[in-house]
């Protein structure tokens, strides 16, 4: 029983530290955004003021309930209304400040992301894409990109002005009545409650249904490249029903992450609303009571309300950040990888090189077919100025050769030589700069010939 008790707590325990780190992934926007620290501080800045005058709008409704109402006093009541014009006026200008700055980056990191991502997809050995579907990686490169710029562009902004105005809703809270907030201050679990019991499972869902949609892109690349084939064997009802399936699949996990989101979202409101309902009934026999004024009591409900609202905002937005720090793992993932074809660059492009090709004893084996030879104990000599054409049947080894000439690989045993030098030693791209080559496959790129 002991065992068992400790093996749930480990769970539990490995399961917080796995969510933090995800989230901790988010970390790594930071070196995206460090260069516009302008604009960051730009957007920041006007997320203050918005926020500060939301807080201001409290005092302001107070002043005009005491003051204009109260007295009876026209003049007072003209003076109060025209602060909250100018307020409101400055709060727009931030608003919009605040929307294009951060709109901006998210559309800016994004571009960045995507673009460092497709330069280090480009250097990568060519066994990376015979283990990762190229639909997977065109998902990531595309699909996780967007998402990172919808939560840089809107969520992380939300969520940020979300904290502030319920940090200083909460002061000014206790600032206009202290002891009504301690008369409801047990009302706070309940509203965080339903936050506990389906954040983690929304995480977990959002992770899956990412996934499971990144696979119905690889499924649909992959057919669409093959679509010869597909044809050729009258297969294209049985690729209908399997996309088909794919499909629904994706939707499937869609539906209970919804579900369980608007689940989050639902409990979130309503027990927000229960609070107010709490608090409007123990301020409003404060005020029949005389211990209250009753602009006091509105600030505190108005205050009360840019709480709840921001519980509620960050309730939602978390989800969305959960979301995007799973895309930011995965992108970080294809960043992390290492080309197994290394770059010693001992020749550089003025150097001559002779085109004396020698193969010495080379033993391959792809990547991907670990335990099928390619090559075995493969020699070949060929001298400068020659004409020579392999030939032999299909899966002979042909192209192999010319891939490993071209250092796509390198061989398990033996060496290749150019020159009578290693080309393990000469950068990839200096060696095929040496090389004419006409694809068996031609391939149209979507450019012109200029380009």
């Amino acid at each position: 029983m002991s065992a068992t008790v400790n093996q749930a707590e480990a769970d539990s325990s490995f399961e917080q530290r796995k969510s933090s780190q995800k989230l901790s992934s988010l970390r790594y926007l930071i070196a995206y955004l460090t260069p516009y620290k302008i604009y960051c501080l730009g957007a920041l800045l006007a997320l203050i003021v918005t926020s500060g005058i939301s807080l201001l709008m409290g005092q302001g409704l107070k002043f005009v309930i005491d003051a204009g109402f109260g007295q009876n006093s026209l003049e007072l009541l003209n003076q109060s209304l025209i602060i909250l014009v100018v307020l409101a006026i400055v709060m727009a200008a931030g608003t919009f400040t605040r929307f294009y700055l951060v709109s901006w980056l998210g559309e800016r990191v994004s571009a960045d992301i995507r673009t460092d991502v497709f330069n280090h997809l480009t250097r990568l050995h060519p066994s990376y894409f015979e283990t990762n579907r190229s639909g997977e990686i065109t998902s990531r490169l595309t699909t996780d990109t967007t998402l990172l710029q919808t939560i840089i562009g809107s969520s992380v902004s939300m969520a940020l002005r979300s904290a502030l105005t319920t940090l200083g809703g909460l002061i000014m809270l206790f600032v206009t009545n202290a002891l009504l907030v301690f008369k409801v201050i047990w009302v706070v679990p309940l509203v965080i409650l339903p936050m506990s019991l389906f954040g983690k499972r929304v995480k977990k869902l959002s992770r899956d249904s990412q996934d499971s949609i990144a696979d119905v892109g690889s499924y649909a690349g992959e057919i669409i490249q093959n679509i010869k084939t597909v044809q050729s064997y009258t297969q294209e009802q049985q690729e209908k029903v399997a996309f088909s399936g794919q499909v629904e699949r994706a939707f499937m996990f869609a539906r209970r992450r919804i579900k369980h989101r608007a689940f989050l979202i639902a409990s979130v409101i309503m027990m927000v609303f229960l609070a107010l309902a709490v608090m409007l009934w123990f301020g409003g026999r404060d005020v029949i009571d005389g211990l209250m004024t009753a602009g006091e009591l509105a600030a505190f409900i108005f205050y009360a309300m840019l709480v709840a609202m921001g519980v509620a905002t960050i309730s939602e937005v978390f989800s969305d950040l959960l979301r995007a720090a799973g895309a930011t793992e995965r992108l970080i993932e294809i960043l992390a990888v290492d080309s197994l074809i290394e770059q010693q660059g001992d020749h550089n492009i003025a150097d001559p090189l002779k085109a004396e090709l020698a193969f010495n004893k080379v033993n391959f084996y792809y990547p991907s077919r670990p335990k099928q030879p390619a090559l075995v104990d493969f020699s070949l000599q060929l001298s400068e100025g020659k004409v020579i054409a392999l030939v032999g049947p299909s899966g002979a080894g042909k192209s192999t050769v010319f891939e490993l000439l071209q250092r796509f690989y390198d061989p398990q045993d033996g060496e290749v030589l150019l020159d009578g030098t290693n080309i393990s030693r000469l950068d990839p791209q200096v060696l095929r700069q040496q090389m004419a080559v006409v694809s068996q496959q031609p391939v149209l790129f979507t450019n012109d010939v200029a380009s």
